[in-house]
């Protein structure tokens, strides 16, 4: 299948529990290179309701990848590929907060990234570019996903702050308090460096946190395991199959420019000298950064 990379796509990323993907039409796995390495699987490239999509199981079909062992530069640059100008990233997490209870869904608005082992940026050997990750998400993205997930009665809260952890090991009960006292809202692995390469990709990203569990912190309920994710898994994948349907729909209808300025998010981040950079590297940044570096390889 050959991938027309100039119409418009919209990304999907599933985490655990989201890998059925019935309602998508004329789907077809397509494998992407990427000078970044090989990402966590092929590409399914297929139509909801006559808007393209292309879905992205995380941690690869069967759930091989651990968090630490993604390839977060080749999943976005892949996607980015593919013509992808939105992310929708769903992922499962814990509750550091009483009001958020498992089943619940929460639009993450802020990040806290304690990720040690994951390289998070493509600009590096000779390219240097430093975007704002104030806003770390698409604020209209998330709206949309408010008011779709209310339409169809999900209990779903707009803001929350993502506290992102190595792992792959669950969080001790003193992090998980520590985490809690300085206003974290849910516990994941998996969103950094996904947010920030994303923001580099000048990508619409919005991540949505489907919780599971109360981490180990709530005295009055059974310690995170994975066998506590998986019971709560299969009612959350029903909610975000309901939430990638309309929010589609959506975006379908009303395809038209970031707004907050996602597309635009390398406009004066880029440090290097045009006469110092490295050719390899601006190559290799055809479909990340073309835009800025008048590649011919990536047109937006």
């Amino acid at each position: 299948m050959k991938i027309n990379n100039k119409e418009y796509t919209i990304g999907i990323i599933g985490g655990t529990g989201i890998y059925d993907f019935s309602l998508i039409e004329n789907a077809q796995w397509v494998n992407v290179d990427s000078p970044f390495g090989v990402p966590s699987d092929a590409i399914l490239i297929g139509f909801i309701k006559d808007q393209r999509i292309a879905f992205l199981p995380r941690h690869g079909r069967g759930h091989i990848y651990s968090p630490s062992e993604i390839n977060y530069l080749a999943n976005i640059d892949a996607l980015k590929r593919c013509g992808v100008t939105k992310i929708l990233s769903f992922s499962a997490v814990g509750s550091l907060n009483k009001k958020n209870k498992p089943g619940t869904f929460v639009i993450v608005d802020q990040y806290i990234d304690r990720t040690f082992k994951r390289k998070n940026t493509f600009f590096s050997d000779g390219f240097v570019a430093h975007v704002s990750m104030a806003n770390p998400v698409c604020e209209e993205l998330g709206y949309l996903v408010e008011k779709v997930g209310k339409e169809n009665k999900i209990n779903i809260s707009n803001k929350g702050t993502y506290i992102v952890i190595e792992g792959p090991q669950f969080s001790t009960i003193s992090e998980s308090k520590l985490y809690q006292s300085i206003g974290c809202d849910v516990i994941g692995m998996t969103n950094m460096p996904e947010a920030k390469l994303a923001r580099e990709a000048e990508i619409s990203y919005c991540s949505i946190a489907m919780i599971t569990d109360y981490d180990c912190w709530h005295p009055k309920h059974e310690n995170v395991s994975t066998k506590n994710i998986l019971d709560v898994l299969s009612e959350n994948a029903v909610k975000a199959q309901t939430l990638i349907q309309y929010c589609v729909e959506e975006l379908h209808i009303k395809n038209t420019p970031c707004k907050d300025g996602c597309n635009r998010s390398l406009d004066n981040a880029v440090c290097t000298d045009k006469n110092y950079r490295n050719n390899k590297i601006i190559h290799k940044l055809d479909a990340i950064a073309g835009r800025i570096t008048n590649n011919k390889g990536w047109i937006n």
